[in-house]
């Protein structure tokens, strides 16, 4: 098995079984140095810049990237370090925070429907619908019954997204406890990163087991074929770019993509275009 379909492997979480979401597991470098896994990522980088080309001249499908984790996971350094390598142009970004003003006046998806990418494009979702999962499980706003009836509507969702030529690959970026210590202090003691931390992060922090086990549930109840899970040990952050870029490497090479028939005959087209030099 070539080294990026084996660590793509076991990162991938599955099906009804709860991943390993544990201090330990969040310092797993599955084998990778440090200098091996910068040189690997900058080849990749090149790669999906690559691909983004050949996605938006297919023009047939698209590709949607989830990102999820808890606060301080580094969802925004993924954002920076890996997906600036695709051309902005035909990528968007949207972060989805709690539904305000129109979004609150219609069903949980409505909103996240209108952000996926179109035909040729790449949407990356900084958060997303699986917050309305996350939110009410740990905060227990939602009957069980009305957790199992968002689930199943979340997988009928990305069933048809997937039908429709959308390829989706989702991410938890998964951190120790310590580590989130360690990064809310640094955003404490750097002036021009406390802007970056609120008094509720504190709140959010008290509930970390009950995040631990939401996120096990919704990743082992919603990974499938069409839209895996890859829990990302994400401690070391040159180790969680290499392996979500590995990943949406592997992804974009799997889609199938096929370059358009050109509109002229490429010979005739030339001859005439050596006439006008």
């Amino acid at each position: 098995m070539e080294k990026r379909e084996k660590l793509a492997s076991s990162l991938r979480a599955r099906h009804g079984k709860p991943p390993p979401i544990t201090d330990a597991e969040a310092a797993n470098t599955h084998g990778w140095d440090k200098e091996s896994a910068r040189r690997r990522t900058e080849r990749n980088l090149q790669a999906l810049e690559d691909l983004q080309y050949h996605l938006y001249a297919d023009s047939s499908k698209s590709l949607l990237i989830v990102l999820q984790g808890i606060d301080a996971a580094g969802k925004d350094g993924v954002i920076r370090k890996v997906f600036t390598a695709f051309n902005p142009q035909g990528t968007t970004v949207t972060s989805f925070k709690a539904p305000v003003g129109r979004e609150s006046l219609h069903d949980y998806l409505w909103r996240v429907h209108a952000a996926c990418p179109s035909r040729g494009s790449i949407a990356v979702f900084n958060r997303s619908h699986y917050e309305e999962l996350i939110v009410p499980i740990v905060q227990k706003k939602l009957p069980p019954r009305r957790v199992k009836e968002r689930t199943q509507g979340i997988r009928d969702f990305e069933l048809m997204l997937s039908q429709e030529g959308t390829t989706i690959v989702k991410f938890l970026l998964h951190i120790s406890r310590d580590e989130q210590w360690e990064r809310f202090m640094k955003r404490l003691d750097e002036p021009h990163r406390n802007w970056k931390f609120r008094m509720g992060d504190l709140a959010e922090r008290e509930r970390w087991p009950l995040y631990v086990s939401a996120f096990k549930k919704i990743v082992s109840e919603t990974t499938v074929d069409h839209a895996p899970w890859y829990v990302i040990p994400a401690n070391s952050k040159w180790f969680r770019d290499l392996a979500i870029s590995e990943i949406v490497r592997s992804t974009m090479e799997n889609m199938k993509l096929r370059w358009p028939k050109p509109s002229i005959e490429v010979e005739p087209a030339r001859r005439a275009l050596k006439k006008l030099r």
